[in-house]
């Protein structure tokens, strides 16, 4: 018997043998077959879809660190998400401090609005160029004394400027007037000449 044969004799011996075994074992023959005829699929992801192993909890709060971005649905929920870190810093205790003084009866878009004007005006070039020097300079807010931002209470309408502050500064929600330069009270009337972007609550913005 040449080799072939004792290699194909040999195969067919296995092969009469797992037929036995697997006749006593119920779904095994099926199992069997579909192993050796099911095709051989390599498994890539579809464009565009995400993978169960990509999700990932949401961070809380707490564990965010610089740099990173959140995705919220609403301003309200931006703001929600914010807490009181325990370190303040100057530019948050400053933007904080002007929100609160000047716009905390307005809606959270309104407060939003008014940090995005002070921020604007220390990236523009012609004011100071930290929030804090934009907020003290001479003779652009009535609130601040001796060239500072007066003591807050710790109540509710503060804890909220203080959250709509970080949404600013962390530029996690874009404003109705993300380009604005200046503000006043509606019931002003500066005879300025300057173009108009928004008006929110109580406040005319322009740029």
């Amino acid at each position: 018997m040449s080799f072939a044969n004792r290699v194909a004799t040999c195969a067919t011996m296995i092969l009469t043998a797992a037929a036995i075994i697997g006749a006593g074992t119920p779904g095994f023959a099926q199992q069997l077959d579909r192993a050796i005829n099911a095709p051989v699929v390599a498994s890539v992801p579809e464009a565009g879809v995400v993978q169960e192993a990509d999700i990932k909890e949401p961070m809380a709060n707490d564990e965010l660190q610089d740099g990173d971005e959140v995705a919220y649905g609403t301003l309200d929920a931006a703001v929600a998400a914010q807490s009181v870190p325990d370190d303040m810093g100057d530019e948050l205790q400053c933007m904080a401090g002007a929100i609160y003084f000047e716009a905390k009866g307005e809606p959270l878009s309104g407060q939003l609005a008014v940090a995005e004007v002070i921020l604007n005006r220390s990236k523009s070039g012609h004011f100071p160029k930290s929030v804090c020097s934009v907020v003290t300079q001479p003779g652009q807010f009535s609130f601040v004394r001796g060239g500072h931002v007066p003591s807050v209470p710790s109540n509710r309408q503060y804890r909220t400027a203080i959250a709509v502050a970080r949404v600013a500064l962390a530029d996690s929600w874009d404003s109705p007037a993300s380009d604005a330069m200046y503000f006043h009270a509606k019931r002003a009337a500066p005879g300025w000449h300057r173009q108009q972007v928004a008006a929110i609550g109580n406040h005319v913005f322009y740029r």
